[in-house]
This record gives C-alpha cells, structure tokens and sequence, in this order.
C-alpha cells in the first residue's frame, strides 16, 4: 500500500475536473442561448456564422435604404402630381383664352393666372428635396444609385428630369435673381461718427442680394485685421464681418436674402461697427440682385392660344411619362423590399441553426454532467479514505 500517492484519487480528480468544466460550457451556453460563445467553441461554426450575420445585417439595411428610396421616389412623385393639376389649368385657362369672344381685358388677367402658375411649377420644381437633396431643380435635378442588396454592386440606378416651368416648355424667361450692378456700382457714401445713407428711392424691384465693399484708409496698428460694420434697414439691424482683407486694400461685406426686409424705395443705412471704425471708409460700392422675369406662356390671341395649347400638352406628355417611370420605381422597390425579407428571414434560420444552441438537447447534456460531477464528487471522498487503512497496520 503507498500513501503518498493516492492514485484512485488523482484519476477521480481528473474526471470531477472534466465534467466540471464540461458542465459550466453547458451553463454558459444554456443562460446565453448560444452554442458558439467563443471561438473555441466552434472555430469553423464561428466563421460561416459571422459572415452570415454580416450578410444578415447588409440586408436589413438594404430593406431601410429601400423604404428610403420609396420615400424620395414618393417624395417627387407627388409634388409631379400637383404639377400635372398646374398643367391642366393652364390648358383650360389657353382654351379659354383661344375663344375670340374674350376681350384683351379678359385675355390679360388670363395672362396674369398663366404667369404665376408657371412660377408655382418652377418653385414646386426648385424647392422639391428629400433629406435636403434637389430632386428635379433646373440645376440640380437627381441622380444616383441606391444600395438595395447586401454586396457591392447590388444597386438601382434611378434618375430624374427638371420639371420647371422653362425646361417643360410653358413658362418664358427666368425666376434665376440677375445682377444690376450698374444701379449702385460706386456709390459714394458720406460718412461721420453716426455713418451714413445711400438714397435707393429710384430703385423698382426687390432686392435680393447685396455686397457692400468699404475703402479703407488706415487700420490702427497699420497690420491688416478683419473687420465688422452693421446695415439697418428700416430698423431692422444686421451685423457684417469681413473674414479677409482684399489685395486692393478694401473690405468685402456680403449678406445674402435681404428680400424680407428690403422693398422698392426704402432706404439702406450703413454704420460702422466696433472693429471699422468710421475714418476707415471713403467709399461704398453696393451691388443689387434683382428678381427674375419667368412668365406663362402667351394667351394674348387666339393664334398664341393655339400655340400655347400644343405645348402644354407636351408638358403634361411629359410630366406623365416622368411619373410613369417613378410608378415604376416605387413597383419595384416594394418587390425588392419582399425579397430582401424573404432572404434576411432564410439567412437567419441558417445562421441560428449554427451559432444557437438547442435548448433541450443542452438541458440533457447538463443534467448528465452535472450527475457525473456529483458522483465524482463522492468518488474522491471514497478514495480519500482509502490511504486510512494503513493505520490499521501501524497498530
């Protein structure tokens, strides 16, 4: 008999130690509801199951860029819908215009309704946008690629026209605001501690941008620094800041959309701010934006009426095969959206059948070592008794 190594023991310690061990992986897997919680678990399990999940995740996003891409279709679509409403009143307003038993006076309020519907469908054309995007703007009309699959390449390439009032053919001109410099090029301004005013009394359309260049003289410390001035207008006071200072020894001041506080005959009021101070400015030069021309198409006789009449069943031609084309794309994103689910759904199954653990079967395997474990348990307290009976011998 040999009492310094109990060997009976160490075999039941080595298994007491296995099932331990075998019996918390079945806890782990058990409260997590994974069969692969680590690595080790599943190496080859663990790689097939990730890139499902990647493939998993691409298209659920590719279902929401999808419902993304209804939205901006849907978006277009119905603001064509109020365009094509535009359309037919035009085309009733030059019938009735055609008919000779209408005076000039009623030929020119017709005229009037036909210029401002063409500006409703050029605004409706230029102010459309989705998640701040132009969707058929005359200079920025929509063009791209949505992402509606899980990998690269998988994309739907979708375009859009310019709806506006020209490019449809039944509005003339422009709403495009134009420069009339020559209004206020060079201006002199006297100016004192209080500042000083510029007379624009003669001017008869809004304006709608300015740049205001001030002179300068000295700067204090003779270093080049920014400065700042502040123009009112009827009370309302706005502050200017001049980032850079020109090469030509001048300070550059813009502000843009003074249209809501500037109107035909009012007067601009410059002051000179803390940093440019009113010995710094000789002179003002004040370019003015004006509005655009854009009007409807000529009613004015029945000749122009008839004229009138062909394009704008053009336009609605045109209009309708633009929203035609949009039907067709909401059609079959709403098809991509059912497949991408149908996929995502398989891909799931197939990922949960790897990497999920099967509750039932692991509840077995865990009652079964866990049993093991506690008769282990018991096994070594028998065989810890075993080395006693050498006491037996001492006697």
């Amino acid at each position: 008999m040999r009492i310094n190594h109990n060997i009976a023991a160490l075999n039941t310690y080595n298994q007491l130690s296995k099932n331990s061990e075998l019996t918390n992986k079945s806890l782990g897997k058990l409260s997590s509801g994974l069969r692969i919680n680590q690595a080790g678990d599943d190496p080859a399990g663990l790689s097939i199951s990730e890139k499902m999940r990647a493939q998993i995740r691409g298209l659920n996003q590719a279902t929401r860029n999808a419902q993304d891409g209804i939205s901006l279709v849907q978006t277009a679509e119905g603001a064509l819908n109020e365009t094509t409403s535009i359309l037919q009143r035009m085309r009733e307003l030059a019938v009735q215009a055609g008919n000779d038993t209408a005076t000039a006076t009623d030929r020119a309020t017709i005229q009037g309704e036909m210029n401002q519907l063409a500006q409703e469908v050029t605004r409706i054309s230029d102010t459309t946008k989705f998640n701040g995007l132009a969707l058929m703007s005359s200079t920025a009309a929509f063009s791209g690629k949505f992402q509606i699959g899980a990998d690269a390449g998988q994309t739907l390439s979708v375009s859009m026209t310019a709806m506006d009032a020209a490019t449809l053919g039944v509005g003339t001109g422009s709403d495009a605001t134009t420069l009339a410099a020559a209004v206020y090029t060079d201006v002199a301004g006297t100016f004192n501690a209080d500042g000083g005013a510029i007379d624009v009394s003669s001017y008869t359309s809004n304006l709608q941008d300015l740049a205001i260049t001030f002179d300068v003289l000295t700067v204090g410390n003779g270093t080049d620094t920014a400065g700042t001035a502040k123009l009112t207008v009827n009370g309302t006071e706005v502050t200017l800041t001049s980032d850079s200072f020109d090469a030509d020894g001048s300070y550059t001041l813009t502000h843009s959309d003074f249209s809501n506080i500037i109107a035909s005959g009012e007067s601009i009021t410059i002051t000179a701010g803390a940093d440019l101070e009113a010995d710094m400015v000789t002179t003002i030069a004040i370019d003015a934006q004006e509005n655009g021309t854009l009007a409807g198409l000529d009613v004015s006789t029945n000749t122009l009426a008839n004229t009138a009449l062909t394009a704008i069943d053009t336009a609605i031609d045109t209009v309708s095969t633009q929203r035609s084309t949009l039907g067709s794309y909401t059609n079959r994103l709403e098809h991509t959206i059912k497949n991408l689910g149908t996929a995502a759904e398989n891909m799931t199954a197939a990922e949960s059948r790897i990497r999920d653990v099967d509750m039932a079967s692991e509840m077995m395997e865990f009652t079964k070592m866990n049993i093991l474990s506690q008769a282990a348990q018991s096994m070594l307290a028998q065989a810890n008794t075993q080395p006693q009976g050498v006491l037996q011998l001492l006697r």
